[in-house]
């Protein structure tokens, strides 16, 4: 639902900021640079632990820069709302395909991982031409707020259910020494999160 904010980008720019392909090259520059930014965060990491929260985070972070978008026509902070997105998108994709790869078993990871690569990238043109379609209908700022709050409600959707998620990855984290049974009684106790 937040995807195609990348094929809306040049409406804005147009509209209403009334600027050119050096606009647009700005604009899509925070938003790599916020990816950027989301890479580190995620390459700083020494565990899979903690990465269901900071996934769910890193959606609210871009469902609200994608609201935050917009509805901004100041230049200075459409730059900033771009950075969000970029950030919050790159760690939720990265973040997602790490979990993912940690907890499938190796003789099924190809087609977890065709399916996980198809579902981003097979129905990403329906979803440009849905939202093309609702920009053409309703505009490009409704199209993109409605959008954003689809994000947050999945974030709050994933946010309720990590404890589920956290049970049944638990036993694959201690088959993979990634939580030790000794640090069974421990986690239990504290909550600590995949």
């Amino acid at each position: 639902m937040g995807n195609p904010i990348r094929i809306l980008v040049p409406v804005f720019v147009k509209q209403f900021f009334h600027g050119g392909a050096d606009l647009f090259g700005f604009l899509m520059g925070a938003s790599g640079l916020g990816a950027l930014s989301g890479a580190i965060i995620l390459m700083n990491r020494k565990s899979v632990l903690g990465l269901g929260k900071l996934i769910t985070y890193s959606v609210f972070v871009f469902g609200i820069g994608l609201i935050a978008f917009a509805l901004s026509h100041v230049l200075v902070l459409s730059i900033i709302f771009m950075f969000m997105t970029g950030i919050g998108m790159m760690i939720e994709l990265a973040g997602s395909n790490t979990l993912l790869q940690t907890i499938v078993e190796n003789d099924k990871r190809g087609r977890v991982m065709s399916l996980y690569a198809m579902s981003f990238r097979g129905v990403a043109p329906f979803g440009s031409l849905l939202v093309g379609t609702a920009a053409g209908l309703i505009g490009v700022s409704l199209t993109l707020i409605i959008g954003g709050i689809f994000c947050l409600l999945g974030a709050i959707y994933f946010l309720i259910s990590l404890p589920k998620m956290r049970a049944q990855i638990r036993p694959i984290y201690m088959k993979l020494g990634i939580i030790h049974e000794s640090l069974q009684g421990v986690q239990t106790a504290t909550q600590l999160s995949f």
